[in-house]
């Protein structure tokens, strides 16, 4: 007979992570550090709108402030590299959470006629489609703008204005981008609902307060990261001066009339 020295106990992140509300819990906390990474995310993009300013983008100024924060302490993008390991970490916790939350769901449901998804929105219904679909649209924008291995523009370091610029002269990164951010909405909406509930915030008095500050935070985020590739595209937001992009389309014109 086994003594409880011989037990192995489990710790108590164990035995949150195998019940089904320590999923939850989990599933709402990732997700949570996702949305407070896509708020500052859309702030640093919206440093695009300063321009090409005195021939040194905002927004480039602000990619290097990111690249040497905490220097010398930290290397050279050593911070942003600990911001995508926890990046990574939250959605990795987050998906399989989902994933196996959605399948005890489905091993509790009973099954024949009786078995109906009632007041289900489509939000609702389309997670399952639009959690991987979200993925790969995220792998697509690591290799685009972070690795630039995506360098059909082409791509240069550190010109982060000179980047979205030569892309959102593309319709179909225009319209890869939208997409993108109308799945992000739609993905977000459903999932702070959720998260609300999970964490005992959606009772009778609260549910449309929570129901509208939800919708508001989704419709923030998709106006805010839709609103550059858009300036771009419509010649909103100029092309700059001196760049590899502008030599490019120099050398294309010049080209076009002889």
């Amino acid at each position: 007979m086994a003594t409880g020295s011989n037990i192995r106990r489990r710790t108590w992140l164990g035995e949150a992570w195998d019940s089904t509300l320590g999923k939850k819990l989990f599933a709402a906390g990732s997700a949570a550090v996702l949305v407070a990474y896509l708020l500052l995310h859309m702030l640093g993009n919206l440093t695009a709108l300063g321009g090409v300013g005195d021939g040194s983008p905002q927004i480039d100024r602000y990619g290097e402030w990111l690249r040497e924060f905490g220097t010398p302490l930290l290397p050279h993008a050593g911070f942003l590299w600990f911001v995508r390991g926890i990046l990574l970490i939250a959605i990795a916790v987050h998906v399989t959470a989902v994933v196996q939350l959605a399948r005890r769901n489905r091993a509790a449901r009973p099954t024949g006629h009786g078995a109906k998804r009632i007041g289900r929105s489509w939000a609702a219904r389309s997670m399952i489609v639009t959690g991987p679909l979200l993925i790969g649209f995220i792998v697509f924008h690591i290799l685009h703008f972070t690795t630039l291995t995506v360098d059909v523009t082409p791509l240069r370091h550190g010109e982060v204005y000179a980047n979205l610029y030569g892309a959102f002269q593309k319709w179909y990164f225009v319209l890869i981008y939208l997409v993108g951010v109308f799945l992000i909405g739609t993905h977000l909406r459903h999932g702070l609902w959720s998260m609300l509930q999970t964490l005992g915030l959606d009772d009778h008095r609260r549910r449309e307060r929570a129901k509208a500050g939800a919708t508001v935070v989704a419709g923030v985020l998709v106006a805010g990261f839709a609103l550059i590739p858009i300036l771009f595209w419509t010649g909103a937001l100029p092309e700059p001066a001196g760049s590899a992009h502008a030599t490019v389309h120099a050398l294309s014109a010049l080209t076009a009339r002889i």
